[in-house]
């Protein structure tokens, strides 16, 4: 044919052979996969610190503590019994505060990753906006593909994946847009939007309040502050939430409103994780005014230098998951280990250590040693000595717990002899004697009715209560309905509410002789070989008692029960982290082998065509040559 250019064919455009409907797919699997493959790393580590399998651990220790109690009720007067009590409690600290300072070595490893992920996700934005302006500016339609720009986009989108849940969206002509899954936008043409790690903050998220929340303490919950009644500090009222709105925190009476107070009387949350406190503005607290406490770092999406929103992956103590948030990838993985796991397991290890210390000073507080006391200084501060001892601003540890009622209090000379027993009168201008009420009667009253004691005198110093007897007296305690020897750390055994500050009390430590083993009877007397505290003490090894979490209630158990709950909850958690581990994985690998069969290389088909190839070059060659043979032949014939 005329003009004809050949027999082949001419390449009109090369495209990339994918399946975006699978891909799509696999992003969302890989987000999931590498959320629970985090989270199961980083909980075997938390196993590890809880194995009781092996060796002697805090149950072992748990047991010895109340064994020695045991002893001590068998032998009151032994000083070597009293010395190893101090030494198991003292190891029973140990294995405590031992397992709260791992978990706290646990959580900065966690915001270390999360700082370094971050780092990688804006890293990773930065480069996929730029391609996609290269793409957009290589390509035209029909005729050339930048095919290798896409493949190294759909590269680093993959490793975005792997970091945080993302929505992918192919607008055609080679632009993309990324969006986390609530609907921020991450990239957009060669725009991105970073993220940014940032410390505890409180943020006034819907308020015409123009003063400002504040707040002290370490949580692994969000907090939201929600304003029920308008008006000036020390009129409004407000409520608090860890789980969005859904419930609201309450206090041992149920209470689940506080009133707004400036710093000095600032109030500390049911949960005692946090004080609360506002300053004041031009303009007063409003009803539905909403403020967010995050006491930890979080992950912010920034639209703008002065717009952000919080986005860091959240589960509820119900187990319910934030999809408002980040919900997969590492970083889910992350702040759930960090927040979630890490915190329960923090939060019931707090809860251990608080009952435990309650339980134990209840008894001692109401107990006597060997020796009658000279002196006491409560180890409990209060921040305002004017407030009830019951309420939410006064400060004081253990201010829920204390009931109304009344503690006696025998007062002997130094030889031993009573002088006189008497109940606290609190108010000694009324006839009778006048019980202690915590929602009315503050630290200033229970110094003045210690004071009215003939042979004591009570003072206060920095917000703790001290007692002294009088030259030539001593003192010691009977029983106690209130709680308020318990509570402000008088003639107790342990210091501290949880496991970071638990400590044997310095008093006590020092003088063996004044642990309470036994108690003063109705006459009022110290009996030498009495050992009624110290049963007491050996039976709460097998008495139920109240432990309470945000995310369990208030429960009723042995305190080795309580404990062997917290382990058994570990190995179920990391059980259940490595299960979903393998199962996404499982299918994200899938999903890859099904992309690979539309895109990738199978080198065991091109090795087979390249056999056929080999055969059919071959063949080739040996057909020309035949030919040229022939023709070799025909050509001498005719010569």
């Amino acid at each position: 044919m005329p003009g004809q250019n050949g027999w082949g064919v001419q390449a009109a455009e090369v495209r990339r052979d994918l399946d975006e409907f699978i891909e799509l797919q696999y992003l969302g699997k890989s987000s999931e996969y590498l959320r629970w493959d985090t989270l199961s790393a980083r909980l075997q580590d938390v196993e590890g610190a809880f194995n009781e399998a092996n060796t002697e651990g805090m149950d072992t220790a748990l047991a010895r503590f109340f064994a020695d109690w045991q002893q001590l009720a068998t032998r009151p007067d032994d000083s070597n019994v009293r010395t190893a009590l101090l030494a198991d409690a003292q190891n029973l600290q140990f294995y405590l505060t031992g397992a709260d300072n791992r978990l706290e070595q646990m959580r900065a490893q966690a915001d270390a990753a999360l700082e370094k992920d971050v780092d990688t996700i804006n890293g990773l934005l930065r480069d996929i906006a730029r391609l996609n302006v290269a793409i957009l500016g290589a390509e035209v339609p029909g005729s050339i593909n930048a095919n290798g720009l896409r493949d190294e986009r759909a590269t680093l989108v993959r490793k975005l994946a792997e970091k945080m849940d993302i929505v992918y969206v192919d607008n055609g002509g080679g632009n993309v847009t990324i969006t986390t899954k609530a609907g921020q936008t991450l990239v957009s043409r060669g725009e991105y939007f970073e993220l940014e790690v940032e410390g505890p903050q409180a943020i006034a998220d819907v308020a015409a309040f123009d003063g400002s929340i504040q707040f002290s303490g370490q949580s692994d919950h969000e907090y939201l502050v929600q304003v029920v009644t308008g008006g000036a500090l020390g009129t409004a009222q407000f409520r608090v939430s860890v789980d969005g709105g859904r419930t609201w925190l309450a206090d041992a009476s149920g209470n689940d409103t506080f009133t707004a107070q400036a710093y000095a009387n600032r109030i500390t949350l049911p949960d005692d994780k946090l004080d609360v406190w506002f300053t004041a503005g031009t303009q007063d607290l409003q009803a539905g005014d909403i403020f967010q406490i995050v006491p930890h770092k979080g992950v912010y999406w920034y639209e703008n230098s002065s717009s952000k929103m919080n986005i860091t992956p959240r589960i509820f103590p119900s187990g319910q998951e934030d999809t408002s948030r980040i919900t997969g990838g590492s970083i889910a993985g992350i702040c759930a280990f960090r927040d979630f796991y890490v915190g329960r397991y923090s939060e019931k290890l707090d809860a251990l250590v608080k009952t435990v210390v309650w339980e134990v000073n209840r008894l001692h507080s109401q107990g006597t040693g060997l020796d009658a006391l000279t002196g006491w200084t409560a180890t409990n501060a209060v921040r305002n000595t004017g407030v009830p001892l019951g309420g939410a601003d006064s400060g004081l540890i253990y201010g829920e717990k204390l009931t109304a009622g009344n503690l006696s209090l025998s007062v002997y000379t130094d030889s031993g002899s009573l002088v006189r027993t008497v109940g606290l009168d609190l108010d000694s201008g009324t006839t009778g004697q006048q019980n202690f009420d915590p929602a009315a009667h503050t630290l200033e009253d229970v110094r003045a009715a210690f004071d009215a004691v003939d042979g004591i005198t009570a003072t206060i110093v920095d917000g703790r209560l001290r007692l002294a007897a009088d030259s030539g007296f001593t003192f010691a305690f009977g029983t106690d309905a209130t709680g308020l020897l318990a509570a402000l750390g008088i003639n107790t055994f342990f210091d501290g509410s949880r496991a970071k500050d638990l400590r044997v009390n310095e008093t006590v430590s020092a003088q063996p002789d004044l642990i309470a083993s036994g108690h003063v009877n109705g006459a009022g007397e110290r009996n030498v070989g009495d050992n009624a505290t110290a049963l007491a003490m050996a039976a709460l090894q097998h008495k139920k008692v109240a432990f309470t979490t945000t995310f369990e209630g208030t429960v009723q158990q042995t305190v080795q029960d309580n404990y062997a709950t917290l382990v058994a909850l570990v190995g179920a958690d990391v059980s259940n982290a490595s299960f979903n581990q393998s199962y996404h994985k499982t299918l994200a690998d899938d999903l890859a082998r099904r992309q690979d069969e539309v895109a990738g290389v199978n080198l065991d088909e091109e090795m087979t065509n390249l056999i056929k190839f080999q055969h059919a070059y071959a063949a080739a060659a040996k057909l020309i040559t035949t030919s040229d043979a022939m023709i070799q032949t025909l050509l001498g014939i005719k010569n």
